[in-house]
């Protein structure tokens, strides 16, 4: 029988970025995206992040996932730092620790659903730990699918082809960049209770992006940022709870 992972301020951590600053461009066409950011994401933990178009939230989760640079600070994957990094090794860390899930799927048209499963590993040149690929089959529920190509899944069975890719590989730690964005509400229900399953069930680290109050009601917990800092924190999110919180942000947006 497997146990929960205990959520809420979990001790170890997957992920953290201290005093991280992203600035684009230079004099007065200069952009902060991301202003002194600190931040921890605990294992076994489900984080939504939140806000504002222009806040900062993918250049978080881009600069935390290592596939974007940071103009200061530090981030770290487990205990290692990716400013320390050469582009070959962070290309290994994000391949060997790291799992994406993007709003596009990013499919291969060619292979088929369990081959595209695998194919982070095949190209590793790792074996796949088939009863851990089995389990994860089982609960996105696509045990009856894994011959078929993408262009012969639904959207949702696509996109659980990726969260199951993203599992497959026993990362650190997943990201998920507004992974339901191109999903009914239907599909996208199914693939954030996988998400949350994976939490629960299998002890796995989760960090979402998303504008969607619902998406971010499954997480354990909800950063809100705005003009590229940290501004609010909520645990046991609600959709309402979390809707509330956008509108007062909005609304102090226009008055300020």
């Amino acid at each position: 029988m497997t146990t929960s992972p205990t959520v809420h301020r979990a001790t170890a951590v997957a992920a953290h970025a201290t005093d991280l600053t992203k600035v684009y461009g230079q004099g007065e066409t200069q952009v902060v995206a991301l202003d002194r950011v600190t931040v921890g994401f605990g294992r076994g933990e489900f984080t939504a992040i939140m806000g504002p178009s222009g806040s900062g939230k993918s250049t978080l989760m881009h600069c935390v996932a290592g596939l974007d640079s940071f103009s200061a600070g530090s981030v770290r994957i487990g205990d290692t730092e990716l400013g320390a990094l050469k582009d070959k090794q962070l290309t290994q860390l994000r391949r060997d620790k790291i799992g994406f899930i993007f709003q596009a799927f990013n499919l291969l048209p060619t292979l088929t659903a369990l081959e595209n499963i695998t194919l982070p590993m095949d190209i590793a040149g790792r074996k796949p730990d088939k009863q851990w690929v089995q389990q994860v089959i089982d609960m996105i529920g696509l045990s009856g699918r894994l011959g078929h190509r993408p262009n012969q899944l639904s959207g949702g069975q696509q996109q659980r082809v990726a969260v199951a890719r993203a599992l497959a590989s026993k990362p650190e730690i997943i990201f998920g960049d507004e992974p339901t964005g191109n999903l009914d509400s239907r599909s996208g229900a199914e693939v954030l209770g996988f998400l949350r399953n994976s939490v629960r069930e299998l002890g796995q680290t989760v960090v979402m992006v998303t504008h969607d109050p619902v998406a971010a009601s499954y997480a354990d917990r909800v950063i809100f940022l705005a003009d590229g800092r940290i501004v609010d924190e909520m645990l046991r999110p609600t959709a309402d709870g979390v809707l509330d919180r956008m509108k007062a942000f909005d609304a102090k947006g226009r008055t300020s």
